[in-house]
């Protein structure tokens, strides 16, 4: 299937599985739908090794190990695919899909209080069951090429991606979008070794890893993924949405907040990706005595500095982490200033991003990506890229950096790092020392440093100039007087002489 007809393919779906949502809210709706692709997609993957099975001479259908030796989920009988559609029209479907997903789970110990099992509940009654079965039904996956493209994988990530625009979310609670994840995956680079993401939402940012591995010809094998999530039906999406692409990462058992219940306490990773909350109020009192607050305590009423702490806390001795903060942290005073100050005299802050406006869909805020490294190339310097022009408008609300825009942002940072055909560039980016930082009180909004780029002249004669101007002016009066006679003379006709 070429790309055009992926996206042909991935249109039309989300535009008939959304036709089919009656009353249920969006928020209830991704994880009926969701889960019913992920059905299909673990069913298809189990009935393909069947098919080998027979042709190597087992047609062992119920030796679970012949399927799980090779990454592939046991699915029972009356939990595959085909089943459900031959019960599809039955007046009980809901009830069958939970009974379908309760076998699975029961059969795959990973898998256990991960899948959404309310499709036999009331808010589902207003819900065609049987006709997003037959939607789904129709996708054509067990190809070589299919599955070469990932083409389930890619419909799962398209319906996250139309859900979080569709759903009034805080700055993207469960889903970062693509672009943003892109541009801190191609700065930091993470080939090999563990990742960690602290506020993992739905997982999209071990999803863009693995699809830079591919990318760049490396072994999947050799990454390592580490995560947390504190809301228990996001996590479930992030479980399912790794297990869609046969990834193996440890989430934790549960659900549960970073702050007060780490999951991965003894973790030291080589590379941290992370999209938290922005500005949250977080339970400080109850932690406040931990060690990972090495550079100070972040005030009660916003966390972007403990995020932060948390997150260099995890790093191993070269690691190297990429962070999205709201704008606000670069310059807050207080607490979080004088943590601020602590971090860049410690040589941990590599490079400031300040992103564009409109890359959320539903905040227009804009953000900034923070790039901390345990083993800076450049000592006691710090980079600034200032991207807020970046971008395109794609729809009314919503911007998108393209993939030349990642690049260069990307290439920009490398180039700094490696100290090759690397310059300033007046109104882009800057190579900044710690003394100037200082005397910008340890502000970090890249403006400050980039300047401000100058406009092009054009080599027009001033004279000829205002003659275009006086000509565009008269233009305007007389196309302004000609209305205006116009409307008198209707005027007259109706009665009314002015």
């Amino acid at each position: 299937m070429k790309e055009q007809d992926l996206k042909v393919l991935e249109d039309k779906l989300w535009a008939a599985a959304d036709k089919m949502r009656g009353a249920v809210s969006v928020s209830d709706y991704k994880f009926i739908v969701l889960g019913l692709i992920f059905l299909k997609y673990i069913s298809d993957s189990f009935e393909e090794r069947y098919k080998e099975l027979v042709e190597e001479g087992y047609g062992l259908e119920e030796e679970k190990d012949s399927y799980t030796e090779k990454n592939i989920f046991y699915v029972p009988k009356n939990a595959r695919w085909e089943y459900l559609v031959e019960h599809s029209k039955d007046n009980n479907i809901g009830e069958i899909i939970d009974d379908a997903l309760t076998l699975i789970e029961k059969d795959n110990t990973s898998l256990k209080n991960v899948l959404p099992k309310d499709y036999n509940s009331p808010t589902m009654r207003n819900v065609n069951l049987g006709e997003l079965i037959d939607l789904f039904t129709n996708i054509k996956v067990g190809t070589k090429d299919a599955i070469e493209k990932d083409i389930l994988g890619r419909i799962y990530e398209y319906f996250l991606g139309q859900f979080a625009k569709n759903e009034l979310q805080k700055g993207g609670e469960f889903y970062t979008p693509a672009c943003l994840v892109r541009t801190m995956v191609e700065c930091i680079e993470p080939y090999q070794g563990r990742v960690y993401d602290p506020a993992c939402g739905s997982g999209g940012m071990f999803i863009q890893s693995l699809k830079f591995v591919q990318e760049h010809q490396g072994n999947i094998n050799n990454i390592s993924i580490y995560g947390q999530e504190k809301n228990p039906t996001t996590w479930r999406l992030a479980k399912m949405n790794l297990a869609i692409r046969s990834l193996n990462g440890d989430l934790g058992k549960y659900a549960a907040d970073t702050f007060t219940e780490d999951l991965h306490k003894d973790l030291k990773a080589d590379f941290v990706l992370a999209n938290p909350p922005f500005n949250m109020e977080w339970d400080v009192d109850k932690v406040s005595k931990d060690p990972r607050w090495k550079y100070g305590l972040a005030p009660k009423g916003n966390a972007n500095y403990a995020w932060l702490q948390h997150m260099i806390s995890k790093l191993s001795q070269n690691g190297k982490m990429a962070c999205i903060l709201a704008n606000g942290s670069l310059s807050a005073g207080g607490q979080e200033g004088e943590i601020r100050k602590k971090l860049l005299e410690n040589d941990l802050v590599d490079c400031i991003i300040s992103m564009p406006t409109n890359l959320f869909y539903t905040v227009t805020v804009p953000c900034s990506i923070w790039i901390i490294n345990r083993n800076k190339k450049q000592k006691g310097y710090t980079l600034f890229i200032n991207a807020s022009n970046m971008g395109t408008m794609v729809t009314r609300k919503l911007r998108e950096l393209s993939k030349e825009d990642i690049l260069k942002i990307a290439d920009t940072y490398h180039n700094y790092q490696n100290d090759t055909n690397y310059e300033d560039v007046l109104g882009y980016c800057k190579k900044a020392k710690l003394e100037e930082i200082k005397s910008n009180d340890y502000v970090l909004t890249p403006g400050r440093y980039v300047g401000v780029k100058e406009q092009e002249s054009d080599d027009i004669p001033l004279e000829e100039k205002m003659e275009k101007l006086t000509k565009d002016l008269s233009k305007q009066f007389d196309e302004s007087h000609k209305l205006e006679e116009e409307i008198k003379k209707n005027l007259k006709a109706i009665g009314y002489d002015i």
